[in-house]
Formats: C-alpha cells, structure tokens, sequence
C-alpha cells in the first residue's frame, strides 16, 4: 500500500510543480491557507494548469489546513504583550490608546504637509526607546515609495532627544521603492532582515502613491485593487507574526459626490479602510499646528486633537 504523501507547502499539493508554484508565489500565494481559500478558476489562471487540477489541489489544501481557536481569556492574555510606541505628543497618545499598537496596522491620511510623514520619523526615532520612555527597543524599516525620507531630520529629532544620531540612523532600514513591484517584493522579503535586525515598526510613506499612479483608469482599478490588498494583508501577517507595528500614510483627493463639509477622502476605498486597525485624518492648521481626528478604532472613541510639529519632533 502507498504511504499517503504528506502536504506541508505548495509544492506538495497535485497537479502543483515548481513552475506553477514559482507564480503563485509572486502573486503573494505563498502559503497552503491562501490556496485553501482560493476559487478553483482563479487558481487555475494564476498558476497555468487546468481548472480540474486546480478544484484537486484546493481540495487537497483545505483538508491540510487546521482552525485553531483560542479562548476571549487567551486572545487577552496575548494582547498583554502588544507594545505601544508613542508618537512624541502625550495628547494624541491617550487619543488612540497609548501610542501606535504593534500587531496592528495604523493608518495616517491627509493632504501635502499635514504630518503624515513626519509621524513616520517621529515613530523610527520613538521606536527605538525603552519602553518607559515610549518605546519598544527594537528598530524600524522605511519603505520610502515618494522620496520623502530625510535623514538630516531624524538627525534634528534625534539630537534633540540626547540620542546619538548615528546610531538611530542605523537602526532604521531603508528602501526607495520605485515601483509597485519593488514595494510588494520588499514586503514579501521582509521576514530575514526583522529576524536578523529587530524590526518592530515598517513605515510605508505613502502605501498608494505608486499604485495610484501605475494603474490609471476604471479598466485597471480590479487588478490594483486586487495587488493593494494582496500587500497590505502582508504587512497584516508580518505584524502578527513578528509582533510589530505597522504605520501607512495614505494620499487624498476631493471627492466631488460630497457637497457639504469636508470632502476630502482616502485613497484605497474599502480595502485600506477595513484592513488599517486605526485611522487618523491628518490636516494642516496655523504655523507648526496640526489637527489630527481619530476616524476608526476598536477600542477607542473618535476624537481630536492638535500636535505641533518642531525642530525638535512631534510635540502636544
């Protein structure tokens, strides 16, 4: 009697070889589960076999796959280790409960110069502290997608903390990415250099801007929206299985439906909206004043309040 063939990755799986994995792989397919939850046709284009040996190996993946459940006495017993890392103003801190949570994505959306970025800094700075002083002793990766990233700042903020400004540029790993590809890759091949570095925080400054602008028109907004949630859903495994935190900025437009009041709307729709944990609209008022409102959270109220932004970082 044959042993029955154990199925531990994609490879195992019928009808699945080394070329059909290699491309869905490069789709973000790169576990049993997300195969498990896939439609028999979809798998079948993604990877080039046929819908037949696709229904076998989603089959295949979905009996290889296990639910584990927890007790709401378990899921608080672990949520006592998630690490909060302060944005530098006490204010904005007690707004989304304590500072920007790891395991969980926080988003921050706004016009030019209302901040985004500069909270970005202020985290990889912040990051880096002792948790009595609202860090989490770890280090941060930037994905730079817009050129914004200045060193000679996080040198200003660091300098004004007492940090050694070398050393906190150090623990913060950079990627200019230039493309949508270069941005997802870099998501995808994160897991050594967290392992390796410490990683706690991965800023993403901004998360739309290059898809934005490589998929143009209503033809192309499936496929963009499709490769947007494949790369957050990554960030998302990355904080849960690595206990970081995640900070996105998000670009804006006037959205012309919306007559009366503010008009200004996030770009991503649904899809950034339900998979970032917190929301913060970010907006720009008198001299170094910022208005920062707490749209969505699952455990805080929606608030207000104003920042500063100084020569010395991110103030109440």
């Amino acid at each position: 009697m044959a042993k029955e063939k154990v199925v531990r990755e994609i490879e195992d799986l019928p009808g699945i070889g080394e070329a059909a994995s290699a491309k869905l792989k490069s789709n973000g397919v790169d576990s049993l589960d997300k195969v498990a939850i896939m439609a028999p046709h979809e798998l079948s284009e993604m990877a080039g076999i046929s819908v037949d040996a696709a229904k076998k190996a989603v089959q295949v993946a979905q009996e290889s796959t296990t639910v584990e459940y927890e007790t709401g006495a378990q899921v608080l017993e672990r949520r006592d280790a998630i690490g909060k890392i302060s944005t530098g103003a006490k204010d904005l801190d007690e707004m989304i409960g304590g500072g920007v949570e790891t395991n969980a994505i926080t988003e921050a959306y706004g016009k030019f110069s209302s901040g985004k970025t500069q909270l970005g800094f202020q985290l990889s700075i912040n990051v880096q502290l002792p948790v009595k002083d609202g860090g989490i002793n770890g280090s941060a990766l930037f994905i730079d997608t817009e050129g914004t990233f200045r060193p000679e700042r996080i040198t200003q903020i660091a300098e004004a903390k007492g940090l050694d400004p070398k050393e906190v540029l150090s623990k913060i790993a950079y990627v200019r990415a230039l493309t949508t590809s270069q941005q997802i890759l870099t998501a995808e091949r994160a897991d050594k250099l967290i392992q390796e570095n410490n990683i706690k925080l991965i800023v993403v400054d901004s998360m739309t801007s290059l898809f934005r602008s490589e998929y143009v028109g209503r033809g192309a907004l499936g496929e963009r929206q499709q490769k947007l949630n494949m790369h957050i859903h990554r960030l998302q495994t990355l904080a849960d299985k690595y206990n970081l935190a995640i900070y996105i900025t998000n670009q804006v437009m006037d959205n012309p439906g919306i007559l009366f009041g503010d008009p200004t709307t996030p770009i991503g729709g649904n899809i950034v909206a339900h998979a970032a944990t917190t929301r913060l609209y970010m907006r720009k008022s008198k001299e170094e004043k910022r208005i920062v409102r707490l749209v969505d959270s699952p455990s805080m109220p929606e608030g207000e309040c104003v920042i500063k932004l100084t020569s010395e970082g991110i103030k109440s």
